[in-house]
């Protein structure tokens, strides 16, 4: 959601500027561009020398810079951006921003910003609790600026209550939300499940397939792009995915990719089974390396769990589940009798004779049986088109 987004960091005289650094840092770990305007009693604080390290761009802190002096546009940066925050934003700077009393470089690019500017005050307990400070803060909120609320906790005067700065990760959080906020699938919780599973034999060897989890990536970050926070059970990649709003599960094996769905399942509003999942399992096991021998050697398998018929047995009426068939024979009817016999509200049909979908490749080609036995036929594209394609379907249903 931030990966090549805009942020202006804007930074005040409280003790709480230290945590600055750390903002600077997330915001880098989340893909953003920073750049940082200090004032110059801040500089008590925190030193302009970490915050440009951290974040590579000079920090800014006069309207004319002392040593080149040259003017550093405060109307550029209010464009430039495409969210500004104020974390730590003092009694000071906010009654400034309530006035307009443009004396820096921080509030003439507050007065300059076309973008949503996010507010995390700091202080001691009685000047937040002033009516004077609480006027200010309402009225910021009144200008579309957005409060990003305090803790209660021991302040830097020893006293306990509220006025502490909330914690970086708290400050991050709210911008997230609060750009989510308007997606498709904001608040919803989804479940999906990828790649292959590995059911061992001995030590080295095992029976699997050649999933490569890229279907299923594609559709959980598609879901979190939409605002959804994605639980992904993913078996044996070597992908896995950076966006904030999915938590990857690694697994190996159909049984430990059951037991980590079923911690999640009841919770998921919307889950996409997309793994491919080893149907058999070797009875036994072997702690050493099976050695080579003359004669031939036989496993005798037994069924694993059937994760996808257990959960959706017991789904309830909001939730919304969707299963994959891959089939290389009788396909639409094999996959319209799997949706039935397994309680799917959709499932999406690929086959093995469409070349350039399926296992390995970063293509697919898909058709989509809803619950009224309706078709839906794709032509071969990108894994990220089709999940696209995916998620738009359920998103149309789940609002009927």
């Amino acid at each position: 959601m931030l990966k090549d987004k805009k942020i202006l960091l804007g930074v005040t005289a409280s003790i709480a500027a230290y945590k600055s650094t750390h903002i600077v840092r997330l915001l880098k770990k989340l893909g953003a561009s920073v750049r940082v305007i200090q004032t110059e009693a801040s500089l008590d604080f925190v030193t302009s020398l970490v915050l440009s390290t951290l974040s590579e761009n000079d920090v800014i802190v006069d309207i004319v810079d002392k040593e080149t002096n040259q003017w550093n546009n405060h109307v550029e940066l209010g464009l430039w951006a495409d969210y500004m925050i104020i974390a730590p934003v003092t009694a000071k700077t906010m009654s400034k921003m309530v006035e307009g009393n443009c004396d820096n470089q921080l509030i003439a690019s507050y007065l300059s910003a076309k973008c949503p500017v996010y507010f995390a005050p700091a202080m001691d307990l009685d000047m937040y609790k002033h009516p004077s400070t609480q006027n200010n803060i309402k009225k910021l909120q009144e200008f579309g600026n957005k409060l990003i609320p305090v803790n209660h906790g021991e302040l830097a005067s020893g006293l306990v209550g509220e006025g502490r700065m909330a914690e970086p990760e708290e400050i991050i959080e709210f911008l997230l939300n609060d750009i989510n906020s308007d997606k498709e699938l904001f608040g919803k919780n989804c479940l999906v499940t990828a790649g292959p599973t590995q059911e061992n034999i001995d030590p080295v060897r095992f029976i699997g397939n050649r999933s490569s989890g890229k279907m299923g990536m594609a559709i959980a970050n598609e879901l979190a792009e939409k605002g959804a926070e994605v639980n992904l059970v993913m078996g044996p990649s070597n992908i896995s995915s950076s966006h904030y709003n999915i938590n990857q599960i690694n697994v190996n094996s159909a049984s430990q990719m059951y037991d980590e769905v079923e911690k999640v399942f009841l919770d998921s509003d919307i889950s996409v089974f997309a793994a491919a999942v080893s149907d058999y399992k070797p009875i036994k096991t072997y702690s050493e390396k099976i050695k080579k021998s003359d004669g031939n050697m036989e496993i005798k398998l037994e069924k694993t769990k059937d994760i996808l018929l257990d959960m959706s047995s017991d789904k309830k009426d909001h939730q919304f589940v969707v299963g994959f068939a891959l089939e290389t024979e009788n396909e639409e009817e094999n996959a319209i009798k799997k949706l039935q016999t397994k309680n799917l509200d959709m499932i999406i049909l690929n086959s093995t004779k469409d070349k350039g979908a399926t296992f390995g490749y970063d293509t697919n080609k898909i058709s989509i049986i809803e619950k009224d036995l309706s078709v839906t036929n794709y032509d071969l594209k990108e894994k990220s088109e089709v999940a696209k394609d995916i998620v738009s379907s359920i998103i149309k249903k789940i609002n009927k």
